[in-house]
C-alpha cells in the first residue's frame, strides 16, 4: 500500500500527548495506565480515527487504543482526538499488528477490532492479512479467553477467506451478515470512513464476531 506522506506528521505524532511511546513498558500493567479496571478494547489498523473515538465517546467505562502503522493516517486520528477534548479513556499507538505481543501481555485485552484492513488480494501475500491464521494465532497471545474479534469489510473475498481461516483455527463465528446495514445487527454500528464511502456507493458491508477456541487442560 502506497501513501501520501504528510508534511509534519512524523514530529506531530512525537509531540502528541494522545500517542504512547515506547508502549512495551506497559506490557502487562495497561489498567495501571489508564487507572482503573475496565474492560480494554482495541482497534488494530485505525485509521484516520472515526470509529475507535466515536466509540470511545460513548462508551467512558470501557479503555480504549487505537492503533495504526502509518504516521501518514495516524496523524488523522491524532487531530479527531485533539478536537474532542477531554476522553482519559483513549489513547494510540503507532506500531505493527505483527508485534502486538509485545505490547499486550496474555488475556489483557478483551475485544478486537479489526474495520477495512488491507486485503492483500494476491495469494502469496495471504499470510498479510489481518485476518488469516498466522494474525488468529498472534491475537490468542493477548485476547483473554473470554474476549471476542470483530471484523468489518466490504471485499467479498477477503471476507469468505476470512470465514474460513476463523473457522478452520477453531474460532466460533456469531452474527455473521454480508449486509450489516440491513440486517438485525444494524443498530448501534459506528461507521468509518472507509465504511461510509463504500456503502455511499452500494457496497454491502460484511461483518462478523469470533470468539477464540477454547482452551482444553490436559487429562
Amino acid at each position: 500500500m502506497r501513501l501520501r506522506n504528510i508534511r509534519g506528521a512524523k514530529e506531530a505524532i512525537a509531540a502528541s500527548p494522545f500517542v504512547v511511546h515506547e508502549p512495551e513498558q506497559y506490557r502487562g500493567s495497561w489498567k495501571d495506565f489508564f487507572g482503573n479496571r475496565n474492560l480494554l478494547h482495541i482497534e488494530i489498523g485505525m485509521g484516520k480515527g472515526r470509529f475507535i473515538t466515536e466509540l470511545a465517546a460513548l462508551h467512558p467505562e470501557v479503555n480504549y487504543i487505537g492503533i495504526e502503522k502509518y504516521e501518514s493516517v495516524m496523524i488523522r486520528a491524532v487531530a479527531k482526538r485533539e478536537a474532542i477534548g477531554e476522553c482519559p479513556n483513549l489513547i494510540f499507538l503507532r506500531y505493527g499488528a505483527e508485534e502486538l505481543a509485545q505490547v499486550f501481555a496474555a488475556g489483557e485485552v478483551d475485544r478486537i477490532y479489526l474495520n477495512f484492513s488491507d486485503p492483500w488480494p494476491k495469494d502469496r501475500h495471504a499470510r498479510r492479512r489481518l485476518t488469516s491464521s498466522e494474525f488468529l494465532a498472534r491475537y490468542r497471545n493477548f485476547l483473554a479467553a473470554d474476549g471476542q474479534l470483530e471484523f468489518k469489510t466490504d471485499n467479498r473475498s477477503l471476507f469468505d477467506f476470512s470465514l474460513e481461516q476463523a473457522t478452520e483455527a477453531g474460532w466460533t463465528l456469531q452474527a455473521v451478515t454480508f449486509d450489516l446495514h440491513h440486517s438485525e445487527y444494524a443498530e448501534g454500528n459506528i461507521m468509518t470512513e472507509y465504511e461510509e464511502r463504500f456503502s455511499a456507493i452500494g457496497n454491502p458491508i460484511h461483518r462478523f464476531i469470533a470468539f477464540p477456541p477454547v482452551e482444553h487442560p490436559l487429562l
